[in-house]
Parts: structure tokens; sequence; C-alpha cells
């Protein structure tokens, strides 16, 4: 047979560097996963970067829609955002509880699975998905507004911006968790201790009497006459928009997996952290815009007194209270628009961590594609990462990456989420107390603390669903029964392919003879390399099958047969209709009828390219064949492969013999091959 020239014994990634490894790096062996896990203080920007990052928008919200009913509805805000950190603190100890007793990495899907039953399962792992998908359009949409908000020019390049954000960012989170998680950790960092100093400074020179005034505070906006009922459900809205700030505190219980040994513990620690310092930006950054009179209406054409509201961006809650603490064109304000915009752009890359991690989960327990199970070069779960990127393109090209739209649709799957898991966790602990428990004074807190979270987390929905429901969150309502669907019908898919090749004691197995067909259709190299494998096999009979289109070509691959002096016997078969596969499977059906049920191995010679446009030039008849030919009972294919030079770019190494070889392409001669047998027809 051939000897080629390989690169055995090289490291990986010692060819020509490709594109791919450009852009990734250096394949990771298995054995170096463990080196891949975070520290605490590397988790939390890949964690926590989307709660922290909320507070950007959050508190916006909140005030855009209380100003719906004019200025006076101001002077509820204090209560409302009250009302959101007090449900983040009961959402961040219920998810220490989920940490403890689930820290395999299925968050709420793995305890609505185990405890609540298929259905509850798979109707949070589509809620999830669809949230983390909205997570990063969202989390992307607010960081180019908040760039447009400092360089206004870039406005009719909005979409554009987004997408190629989104792209970026999968980029690297494709390099690994411990590549990600060093690129974000200045940018979080930077934005935490910036915002954290602009709400103190802005409250120390309340305190000295020299409060911010923001660049708004002169607008004012005419209110809507509102019923009690209208008073009432603005009120609700208003929270539920503040309630943004909830987002991204599963992501923690979704990636316990990723964390460095005591998992749970370091896991329950970032949690905290993230959560009371979610808090404290919170609740700073509302009441500093509240003291420097910021004014954010949904529509900037609505504040009386802004100029050119048709073509100029109303500029983000942020920026104001940064105008109004350091001043409008500060270096102070630039680093708090650059910090802010790149958290917010960050903040998706705890959908890029927690979306692939859930995916795996999902493949494992067979409600998703295997592919999602699979890690790539860099040790991530790499076509969900890809597949995440894709869909939240498309969702920022659809809705033009406008913010004011997109989170309106945010935050139902997340409380969807939280009320089934936190109710999963409730007849986790109560069936702990039935079945006896060595610690039931721990149980009881876990039933209590999970129990208020599954209240008041329910109530919370039931508020979105009403307030939201017709201002775009019904599309949620429509994915996540497709996705549900989808997942149950994979499931159902690969239970039923289980059953079908599960072994029995019906089924047997077992062949009375062995032939080999090699398909030749000229005398060229890879065709004599197919028969040189074919031979080297010892199969008790070998033919060679031409399938005569031209008779020119035939007679023409005779006379070279002939002339070659080649043992193997040439069979013709004629095709008038100009078909190859068919009269081949017509011969396979009529020799298996003759000799019993043979094993037939049918060798294919395949060309190996090293240009995407040569596989548009080469294979295409052959992998037909080979469909077809497939379907056939008793049928295996076997693809012996020929490196043309250009595959030399991917393989580094060289398809050609070298001078000197023994053996050069050149067909079997009449001199016996010992200790190999005359082959029988």
């Amino acid at each position: 047979m051939f000897s080629l020239v390989t690169n055995q014994g090289k490291e990986p990634g010692s060819d020509n560097r490709t594109a791919k490894r450009l852009l990734l790096g250096e394949p990771l062996p298995t054995d170096k996963l463990d080196g891949q896990l975070l520290s605490k203080r590397l988790a939390l920007p890949i964690f926590a970067s989307d709660a922290l990052s909320s507070v950007a928008y959050a508190p916006q919200e909140l005030l855009m829609i209380l100003m719906l009913g004019g200025l006076a509805f101001l002077s509820f805000a204090p209560w409302v955002a009250a009302c959101v950190v007090v449900l983040l603190v009961v959402v961040v100890a219920s998810y220490r509880q989920l940490i403890k007793a689930y820290p395999s990495g299925g968050g709420d899907y793995e305890v609505a699975h185990k405890n609540l039953g298929e259905k509850a399962g798979l109707v949070v792992a589509s809620a999830l998905l669809v949230d983390y998908v909205l997570t990063v359009a969202v989390s992307v949409a607010s960081g180019v507004d908040n760039i447009i908000s400092a360089l206004p020019d870039l406005n009719p390049w909005r979409v554009e911006l987004a997408v190629g954000f989104v792209l970026l960012l999968m980029a690297v989170n494709l390099r690994g968790v411990r590549e990600s998680s060093k690129a974000f950790a200045v940018p979080t960092y930077l934005f935490i201790a910036s915002v954290f100093v602009m709400i103190v400074v802005g409250l120390v020179r309340t305190a000295f009497g020299d409060a911010p005034v923001a660049s708004s505070a002169g607008f004012t906006v005419e209110g809507e006459d509102l019923s009690r009922a209208a008073f009432i459900l603005l009120l609700l809205r208003a929270f539920s928009s503040g309630c943004s700030a909830l987002t991204g505190v599963e992501a923690v219980s979704n990636g316990v997996p990723a964390f460095r040994t005591p998992k749970v513990r370091n896991a329950q620690a970032t949690l905290v952290l993230m959560g009371g310092t979610a808090i404290v930006l919170f609740a700073g950054l509302t009441a500093v815009a509240l003291i420097s009179g910021v004014h954010y209406a949904e529509n900037a054409c609505s504040l009386v007194g802004f100029e050119n509201c048709e073509s100029a961006p109303q500029p983000s809650l942020m920026a104001q209270v940064a105008s109004a603490v350091f001043g409008q064109g500060s270096i102070l304000f630039f680093v708090i628009q650059a910090a802010t915009a790149c958290v917010l752009l960050l903040a998706a890359n705890t959908a890029f961590n927690g979306f692939p991690l859930l995916g795996a989960v999902l493949a494992r327990d067979a409600y998703a594609p295997k592919a999602l199970n699979t890690r790539g070069d860099r040790l991530v779960f790499s076509n969900g990462m890809i597949l995440l990127g894709l869909a939240a393109c498309a969702i920022l090209v659809v809705y033009r990456a406008n913010l004011t739209q997109l989170i309106q649709l945010y935050i139902i799957g997340v409380f969807v989420s939280f009320t089934l898991g936190q109710i999963g966790m409730v007849r986790h602990w109560r069936r702990m107390l039935r079945e006896g428990c060595s610690h039931p004074r721990s149980v009881w807190r876990g039933l209590l603390i999970n129990g208020g979270g599954a209240t008041l987390t329910a109530i919370v929905l039931i508020v979105v669903t009403i307030t939201k429901f017709t201002h775009g969150a019904w599309l949620v309502f429509v994915l996540m029964p497709v996705l549900y669907t989808l997942m149950l019908g994979v499931n159902r898919y690969y239970r039923d392919v289980e059953r079908e090749i599960e072994v029995d004691a019906t089924t047997t197995f077992g062949a009375s003879g062995d032939h080999a067909i090699v398909l030749i259709n000229k005398m060229q190299k890879p065709a004599l390399k197919a028969l040189d494998y074919a031979i080297a096999a010892r199969h008790e009979s070998i033919v060679a099958v031409h399938i005569a289109v031209d008779e020119e070509a035939t007679l023409h691959l005779e006379r070279q047969w002939a002339e070659q002096n080649i043992r193997v016997p040439l069979i013709v078969l004629e095709s008038p209709y100009r078909d190859y596969a068919v009269p081949i499977i017509k011969y396979i059906k009529k020799y298996r009828e003759k000799h019993g049920p043979t094993v037939v191995t049918v060798y294919m010679p395949q060309y190996i390219v090293g240009h995407w446009w040569e596989s548009l030039l080469h294979n295409r008849r052959a992998n037909r064949m080979r469909q077809q030919l497939m379907l056939v009972h008793g049928v295996t294919i076997a693809l012996v492969p020929w490196l043309l030079d250009s595959s030399e770019l991917i393989y580094g190494r060289r398809s050609r013999p070298l001078p000197g070889q023994e053996r050069r392409g050149e067909p079997v001669r009449p001199v016996p091959r010992q200790p190999l047998s005359p082959p029988r027809k």
C-alpha cells in the first residue's frame, strides 16, 4: 500500500497556522480542564456582569414608566425601588439554597425537572434559553445606547455596532472561560468602582448643599389623566421594569461546575457579593438620579424643552447623572460612559457562559442535540456559543437594537424560571423532611427562604405578565412553547432511536460471505489505491466495477486494464439512463440473492482538498452514490482518501509519493503476493 509522508509526532497546532488558530488559539487537551476553572475573583466578572450591568438601565426604565403619569409620580420612585431591593435580597438568599442543594450546574431546570416533573423542567429550560438570548440582545443594545449618548454621530450605525459587538463577544468566549474572564475583569471592576465613586460624590455634594443638577431637570412632562386602576397599573408597570435589575442572578447557579473547589462555597460567596454590589449600585444610582432631577421619558419629544428630539437621541440616565456629578465632557464623565458601555456589552458574557452550560445539560438529558454537549478546542461548549450569538444577532436586527422595545421581552423568562425553580426547591425540602434528615433546622430554614421566594416571584411574574404582555412580551409566550415542543420532540426521537438500536434476543447478525467491490471510473492513481486497499483487506472475493455511460471511455478503460495485467476482474455494468448508483445496487442485490447474506464492501476513492471551492469541483457524484448505497442492506462503504497537493494547506503533508518509495500507486502485478491467496470471483 501507499506510504505517505505524515506529520505524526507533531504537537497540535504545529501545522500552518489557520484563521481558526489565530482566532481561538491553540487547542487545549482534556487534562487541562481543571486549569480553566475560575476563582471568585475571576468568576465575578463572568457570572455577575449581567446583574451588575442591569443597574445601568433598570433605574432608567423605572423612572421612564413613572413619568408617563407626570413629574409628580417620581415621588413614588423610592418606594418602587425599595420593593425591587427587597425582592433582590429574597432571590439571592433563595439561590444560595439552590446552589447548595443542586451544585451540578442545571440550576432552575434541574430543580424543576427533578421535583416538579419533565414538563415543568422543559418550561424552565425554554424560559432560560429565551432569557439568555434576550440578555445578549438587551445588554448589547443598552451598551450601544450609552456609546451613542457620548458619541451621537454613531446613531445611524446602531444595528451594525450591536451585531459587531455580539460577534466580538462570541469570538472572545470561544477562546475559553479563563481567557474571557481575564479580558472582562478590568472593565467590570472599573464599572463598579467608577459608579460607586459617582454615587458617593453625588451624595456628598448633596449633603454639603451642592446637589448635582441634571441637564434634563428643567424639562417638564405633561402627564396623562389616570383613573385609579390606571394609577395602580402604572406603579406595577414601573415595578416590573425595575425588576430587570434581577436578571442574571440565576447565572451563578447554572455555572457552579465552572468554579474551583470548594465549588459550592465559592459559588455562594460570588452570588452574595454580586447581590450586595447590585443592591448598592441600584439604590445609589436611583437616589442620585432623583436628587439631580433626571427626567427620562419614553419619547424624547414628550419632554417640554428638549430640542431636536426627532434627530438627537435622548441621553441615557447614566450619562445624565455622570454629567451632573462630574460635568459634561469631563474625563470622569467619559470614564463612566466607557465603563458603562463596556460592562453592558460584557453583560452578554453571562449568557455566553450560561446558555452553553444549560445546553450541555439539556443535551446530556437528551432534550437537545448531542452536539451541544461537545467541548471545542478551548474546552468550552462552542456549539452553544455560536447558536446563542446567531440568535441574538437575529433579534437585534429585527428590533433594530431598540432597547425600549427589547426590554419589554426581557424579564418574563427570568421570573418563569425563578418561580418554578423556587417551587421545586420547596418540594425538595418537604421531601427531605418526610424522608428524614440529619439537620432539620437547616432544612426548615431553606423551606422558609424558598417558600418566601416562590411566593414573591410568582406575584412578580403575574405583575410582569399583565403589564408587559401588550407591550411586546407576547412574543416570549410564543417562543417558549415552540422551544418546549422542539425539546420534547428531540427527547422522543432519541428515545425511539435508543429503543430501535438496543440489543435484543431476536435480532442476530451473521454473513456467509465477504465480497468487495472497487468502483473504477478511470485508470487513475486514486482508483488503484482503492484497489490496493481492497486486496490488502483479504476479502473472499474482489471485483472492480465500472459503470458504462460513455462507450468510448469504457473501451479505453478495458484496454488499459488488460495492458496493466491486473488480476482483479473488471465488471462493466451498462447504464442506459446515465445513472451510476442504480446499476451497482442491482448488481449487489443480484449477488446477495445468489450467494446468500454476504457482506458487500464498496471501496470508493475520495479527494481530500485544501480549499473550500475545490469541494465544489470534486466528490459530488461520489457523495450522491454513497448516500444511495448506504440505504442498501448488507452494504458497507470504505472511503479511500487521496490527498491532493492543496491538502498540504490544512494537513501539512503531501499526497504524492516521494521518489524512492516502494509503492507509487502502481497496480498489483501478476507476481503472487504471499501469503495472500488469489481472489475468487
